[in-house]
């Protein structure tokens, strides 16, 4: 029989069920694909439809824009007021709190000893009880024996600091496993379970799981603040715990496009911490050992695994699953590389492996179809609008304002051009556009109050740049947001050899 929750895509499926789902990976970039495609045909033939439809979008947008930037505002709220509290002091006053354990999977490929050595001081020099901790090093055996070697010589250097260190090697080649995150994590959880867990006879209610991308550098206090939502969460086991990410690591060291690019996805990541029901895992995050043996580990088949995981736990627990937001920043690293051309190469990849997350819509789509009688179907219906709405808005939404807003007055003909709404509607969407830049400013603001320290005498000069950056942003958007989205919903569309694989972000700082 068939565990329709852990396919990666239509060819694990036969029959009725691999129509379906392949219908299901063809729907995301129909609709996208679909919109522009329309829009321009109509800009030609019914212009006057489409500037009429500007007008709305644009109306649109400018709505949108004030109602995110509450969102943000909140978000920085809570996020410093979380980062005052002396979270420590908050968890000491709740019973069994030391009986929590902290199971944290580094998955390592072929990153800088600085790199990881920075990740473990960061937990190191957290606060939390050292004893409580169970480090995984999970390393590639596809990277090589000369960084196999380096993980062995960390793994000896902080063997003696933390409660448990293990260090394990994910085989290559492996059938049915794509080379990826998702399959190391797992063999790394396995080979915690067998050598640790099971034989010292641990309890699974009482261990959190954290996996951290390599990068990842979690403030003093991140542990005990985890382990108080943990303990007063109303449904513990029926729920992850999503951190927001703050590109700060090598960010004075990043192209201007890189820190725009990065700031863009912390301020999402913030703004979906408030709209709790919209918010999936993302990148670091934790969750529950319990949860995570319930539904046999992460997938070894997928790019999308941080989030997969996710729609894994809910559909498996018919709903039952959310994300509660921390409002607690972890820091990580912008894309960046040896070259200016070669960071923007890879942006964009890394952009377009972001986009491949919409993988999981089809398999959300699918398993609620199959599981729809279990099922909450309003909050089901919900879940997935958002995720249709969210992947078509972010292939969509920055070229109908920056290309299809243009295309009546350049294509509409003699007969548009002759009407008064021709006229107007260059002044309407200028309008419209300088209004919606106020958006712009507010997140110019709040990154200047995220910025990492510096020397006083270069305080003024980052403070110019990171506000001055801002002005790219309508470019950033559609060359490393829209375009990589378009690309990866095509690639899904399109299967076989045009399915993306796991590509890893180069590290470098």
């Amino acid at each position: 029989m068939i565990n329709y929750l852990k396919i990666s895509s239509a060819v694990d499926l036969t029959g009725r069920d691999r129509f379906l789902y392949r219908a299901l990976e063809i729907l995301p970039a129909a609709l996208s694909w679909g919109s522009l495609i329309i829009l321009a045909l109509l800009s030609w033939l019914k212009s006057l439809w489409v500037a009429y439809f500007i007008i709305f979008f644009d109306v649109y947008w400018l709505l949108l824009v004030f109602y995110l930037s509450l969102h943000l505002i909140a978000a920085y709220q809570e996020l410093k007021k979380n980062m005052k509290i002396n979270w420590a002091d908050k968890c000491r006053v709740l019973p069994d709190w030391q009986e929590i354990w902290h199971l944290v999977i580094l998955p390592v490929y072929n990153e800088d000893q600085s790199i990881i050595r920075s990740a473990l001081e960061a937990i190191k020099h957290d606060g939390y009880p050292l004893n409580k901790f169970i480090i995984i090093l999970a390393a590639e055996e596809r990277a090589g024996e000369t960084q196999i070697t380096r993980c062995r010589l960390i793994a000896e250097e902080y063997k003696n600091i933390f409660g448990f260190f293990l260090l394990t090697v994910h085989p290559d080649g492996i059938a049915g496993e794509l080379k990826g995150k998702g399959a190391n994590q797992s063999w790394a959880a396995r080979e915690a379970r067998r050598q640790i867990i099971d034989p010292k006879q641990m309890k699974y209610d009482k261990i959190l799981v954290s996996v951290f991308d390599i990068d990842t550098i979690v403030p003093g206090n991140y542990f005990f603040r985890l382990t108080h939502a943990f303990l007063t969460c109303a449904d513990p086991y029926h729920t992850s715990f999503q951190p927001v990410p703050v590109y700060n690591n090598n960010l004075w060291q990043a192209p201007f496009f890189a820190r725009t690019s990065a700031y863009s996805n912390t301020f999402w990541q913030m703004m979906q911490q408030i709209r709790q029901e919209k918010l999936a895992t993302y990148s670091s995050h934790s969750m529950t050992w319990k949860a995570l043996v319930d539904i046999d580990f992460w997938a070894t088949n997928m790019v999308s695994e941080d989030s997969r995981i996710f729609w894994h736990c809910y559909c498996f627990y018919n709903g039952r699953y959310h994300v509660e937001p921390l409002y607690f920043p972890v820091s990580m690293d912008a894309c960046q590389d040896k070259t200016f051309w070669q960071t923007m190469k890879n942006l964009y990849k890394q952009q377009r492996r972001w986009g491949w997350g919409v993988e999981n819509l089809p398999y959300l789509i699918f398993n609620a179809i199959k599981r729809w009688r279990q099922m909450p179907k309003k909050q089901l219906s919900s879940r997935i609008f958002v995720q249709i709405y969210g992947f078509h808005s972010w292939a969509t939404n920055a070229l109908i304002i920056a290309v299809i807003g243009w295309l009546p007055l350049l294509i509409g003909g003699a007969d548009f051009n002759s009407t008064a709404i021709s006229g107007n509607l260059p002044f309407i969407t200028r309008t419209l556009m300088t209004i919606a830049m106020l958006g712009l400013v507010l997140s110019a603001v709040i990154s200047t109050l995220l910025l990492p320290a510096r020397s006083e005498g270069k305080r003024l000069r980052d403070i110019i740049v990171t506000v001055g950056q801002w002005i790219f942003l309508p470019l950033i958007i559609i060359f490393f947001g829209a375009i990589p989205a378009l690309e990866a919903q095509l690639r899904l569309a399109l299967g076989g050899k045009w399915r993306l694989g796991f590509w890893v972000t180069p590290k470098r700082r």
